[in-house]
């Protein structure tokens, strides 16, 4: 019989400014063309729910999501990659989720480049729908990637 591997525990708090230096660590690492550290110091200056995942002490990532007339947009959320593949991505925005239904949001919606497979697979699992398509959103380095929208209900 083989034993089940319990995902490691989670802790997700508020972001702060002493945050912003490991946000840009993980931000540079992962993405092509990552945000700026102004991106994120005007989300925590604009009042955004930013969220900050650490497991056992270390820094796994974080979150960020904007509230407004009844809808949330997740705008950022990414795990470091010495963490990934272990559900920390599904809690994260489960806590979005449960932080947007505590604030009486009715839909939730995010942009996800069809080439992120992993991450599609993870929204549609939630239950996340694809509700539409924005042409050449992202930057690549051969041009431009389309961005895929998918919404959540809270409110049915």
């Amino acid at each position: 019989m083989s034993a089940v591997v319990k995902p490691p525990e989670l802790w997700v708090r508020p972001m702060d400014a002493r945050d912003l230096a490991e946000v840009m660590r993980i931000e540079l690492a992962m993405y092509s063309f990552p945000w700026t550290q102004r991106i994120f110091e005007d989300c925590l200056r604009v009042g955004y729910r930013c969220h900050v995942g650490e497991v056992q002490g270390q820094f796994a990532g974080y979150a960020v999501m904007s509230t407004g007339a009844g809808e949330a947009h997740v705008l950022n959320l990414c795990v470091a990659e010495e963490f990934q593949r272990r559900g920390l991505a599904r809690e994260m925005l489960s806590h979005l989720l449960d932080e947007a239904d505590q604030l009486e949001v009715h839909d939730v919606f995010l942009e996800v480049r069809p080439s992120n497979t992993g991450a599609i697979r993870l929204y549609e699992s939630i239950g996340f729908n694809q509700v539409g398509l924005r042409k050449d959103y992202y930057p690549t380095r051969d041009g431009r990637e389309d961005a895929l929208i998918y919404a959540y209900s809270l409110r049915l």
